[in-house]
C-alpha cells in the first residue's frame, strides 16, 4: 500500500515512522512481534489506516486527543499511529496509574476516545462519574455490554491511506511524565520531533534493518516510546513487545526465545536480572548491545553485568521532554561511571543557577539542551513551561559535570542536590558508595532542614537479605561511607526500608521519603 503524497511544507509523523521501511521495499519484513504473533510493515501500515479511518468515522478531528490504557501489543502500536495519521494527538496512559492520576490525565487531555484493555475497565469505571468530559470507550479484550470492542470499532474501516497533512509544528502526541515529584504533566510533542528518532540507533549503535530490539519498559514510558515504537520502526528494526508487567523470569524467557540484538532497560531491572541469575543465560550473551537510561547506572553494576554477559551496558541520558538520548556511551567509546558524550545533533551546555555558562572541567552545573526533538511545552502548565523552555533551549533540571575530554557525569536532579557545611553534595555519590556493600540492595539519600535550619541527610537502605540485623547493617554502612567519603558527605541517620518508593517506570520518588520524615517530625 503506497504512502500518501503530501503537499510541500506538510508532513505526518506516522508516515515518517513506517515510511522508511515501506520505501525500502521491506513491507514483508516483521515490524512487531508480540505474544500473539508477528506483524509485517505492510500489514502494520494497513492496520494503522484502519484505526485512523475508524477514529475519523467516530468524529475525531485533527489535534483532538485519543488516549490509551492498553498493554503493549500490535493493536496499541497501530491505534497509536492511526490516531497520529489522521492528525489527532495520541496519549498513552500509565498502566500503573492510580485512579486519581487516571482521572487527572483524562480530564487534562479531554480525550475524545479511550482505548482500554478489558482488565482496566474497573479502574476507569471507578472515576467515570467524576469526568466532566467522558471519552468514547473502545475496549480491547472481552466484550462488554456498554462499550464497543476493538474489532467492532474497526468493522468496515478501509486499509487505504488515511493520512492527514499536518504542519511540522502541529501536535502529534503527548507523553506524561512519570511523576517523580508528584502529579504527572504532559510534554507536548510535535510532528517534526520524530525526524531524528533513528539517528542514535543507526549512527551510534549500528542497528541495521531487521535487527530485533526489545525494551523492558512499557510504551507509555518515553524511553520505550522513543527508542522502540518511534526509533525502532523508523530504523526498520523488528520491535519485540512484552505483554504484562516485566519481571526477570519472563523477560529472560523472552530473550531466550526471540534473541534480540538490542536490549534497552533501566538500572533497577538490570540489577534484578543479575540477582535472579537470569542474566547468565545464553540469550543474554547473544545480545549485541545493552543500553541503560532512566537513572544513573552504578559503576559496580556495569562491571557485574559485563562479567555475567561479556557485554558492557551503554549508559545514556534522555528525558520525557526529549524522547531520545542526547548524552550517550557507544560501543566504540564508553566509560563506566560516566553518562557519555553529547550526540553530534544536540547542543549541550552546563549553566549555573543564574543561567551563566559553566566551563571549568569537572565543575557541576545544570544541563541545558537544544535538540530538534525537544517538546514544545507542557500542556496546561504555563508557568512550568516558562521556567523550563527558553527559546530553543530546554533547562533539564539535571545536575552534571563535564571533564576536559567531554565526558558527562550525572549527579542527580538539581533540586535534589544538598548544601551541607557550605558545600554541594550529590545524593547519587553517597548512594553508589553505600551500594558497594554486598549487604545493601538499594540506597537513597534525602535532605531535610532541622529545627536549627541546617540540612541534615538521611540515608534509606534496602537490605539485600531480609534477615539482616538493622543496627549492625546501619553501623556497617556508616563505617563504609566514612572510610571512602568526606565526613560532611556521610549521613548520621541510616534507616532500613523493605523497598524504596518508585514510579511505575522505576524512578525513585524522593518526595515520598521526605514526606515520611515530615510525618515523623509532625508526630514528634
Amino acid at each position: 500500500m503506497p504512502l500518501a503524497t503530501l503537499p510541500p511544507g506538510t508532513m505526518n509523523a506516522a508516515d515518517e515512522i513506517v515510511g522508511p521501511a515501506l520505501r525500502a521495499g521491506l513491507a514483508d519484513q516483521p515490524a512487531v512481534i508480540d505474544g500473539a504473533g508477528a506483524c509485517s510493515y505492510g500489514d502494520l501500515d494497513a492496520h494503522i489506516n484502519r484505526h485512523g479511518h475508524a477514529l475519523r468515522r467516530a468524529g475525531v478531528r485533527p489535534e483532538e486527543r485519543v488516549a490509551f490504557l492498553m498493554d503493549d501489543c500490535i493493536d496499541l502500536m497501530a491505534a497509536y499511529l492511526g490516531a497520529i495519521r489522521i492528525g489527532a494527538v495520541a496519549v498513552a496512559c500509565s498502566l500503573r496509574a492510580s485512579a486519581e492520576d487516571l482521572l487527572h490525565m483524562l480530564e487534562d487531555s479531554r480525550c475524545r476516545c479511550l482505548y482500554v484493555d478489558a482488565e482496566f475497565l474497573d479502574l476507569y469505571r471507578g472515576i467515570a462519574a467524576r469526568l466532566a468530559h467522558p471519552p468514547r470507550l473502545i475496549v480491547n479484550g472481552a466484550g462488554v455490554a456498554d462499550a464497543q470492542g476493538v474489532e467492532e470499532f474497526l468493522e468496515g474501516a478501509p486499509s487505504e491511506p488515511a493520512t492527514v497533512a499536518m504542519s511540522p509544528d502541529d501536535m502529534a502526541f503527548w507523553v506524561y511524565t512519570s511523576g517523580t515529584t508528584g502529579r504527572p504533566k504532559a510534554a507536548v510533542h510535535l510532528h517534526h520531533d520524530v525526524l531524528i528518532a533513528e539517528r542514535h540507533l543507526c549512527e551510534n549503535l549500528g542497528l541495521r534493518p531487521g535487527d530485533r530490539l526489545l525494551c523492558t519498559s512499557k510504551i507509555f514510558f518515553a524511553y520505550a516510546l522513543g527508542h522502540a515504537l518511534l526509533a525502532g520502526l523508523r530504523a526498520c528494526a523488528t520491535v519485540i513487545l512484552y505483554r504484562g508487567w516485566p519481571d526477570p523470569e519472563h523477560v529472560a524467557a523472552l530473550v531466550e526465545r526471540e534473541r534480540p540484538a538490542y536490549l534497552f532497560s533501566v538500572p533497577t531491572f538490570y540489577r534484578n536480572l543479575l540477582r535472579t541469575g537470569a542474566a547468565r543465560g545464553a540469550g543474554f550473551r547473544a545480545v549485541r548491545i545493552y543500553v541503560s537510561a532512566g537513572e544513573k547506572l552504578p559503576e559496580a553494576l556495569f562491571h557485574e553485568w559485563r562479567e555475567a554477559t561479556g557485554k558492557p551496558i551503554l549508559e545514556g541520558i534522555g528525558t520525557t521532554e526529549t524522547l531520545f538520548q542526547f548524552i550517550v556511551n557507544t560501543p566504540s567509546e564508553f566509560r563506566p561511571g560516566r553518562s557519555g558524550k553529547a550526540v553530534p545533533w544536540a547542543e549541550v551546555e552546563l549553566r549555573d543557577g543564574d543561567g551563566h555558562p559553566v566551563t571549568a572541567p569537572d565543575e557541576p552545573g545544570v544541563l541545558w539542551l537544544h535538540m530538534d526533538s525537544v517538546c514544545d511545552r507542557y500542556w496546561n502548565r504555563q508557568e512550568q513551561s516558562r521556567a523550563t523552555f527558553h527559546g530553543p533551549w530546554y533547562r533539564t533540571g539535571d545536575m552534571c559535570s563535564r571533564d576536559a575530554e567531554g565526558w558527562f557525569t550525572h549527579h542527580g536532579r538539581a533540586d535534589h542536590m544538598l548544601k551541607i557545611s557550605g558545600q554541594w553534595v550529590s545524593p547519587t555519590e553517597i548512594e553508589e558508595c553505600a551500594q558497594e556493600l554486598a549487604e545493601v540492595a538499594e540506597a537513597a539519600v534525602v535532605g531535610m532542614p532541622n529545627a536549627d535550619g541546617l540540612v541534615r541527610m538521611t540515608l534509606f537502605v534496602v537490605p539485600a537479605r531480609e534477615d539482616a540485623a538493622p543496627d549492625g547493617l546501619a553501623e556497617g554502612v556508616r563505617a563504609h561511607l566514612l572510610a571512602r567519603l568526606s565526613v560532611y558527605k556521610c549521613p548520621r541517620d541510616v534507616r532500613l526500608l523493605r523497598e524504596l518508593p518508585r514510579t511505575p517506570t522505576g524512578k525513585l520518588q524522593r518526595f515520598k521519603l521526605c514526606a515520611m520524615l515530615e510525618a515523623e517530625r509532625g508526630r514528634g
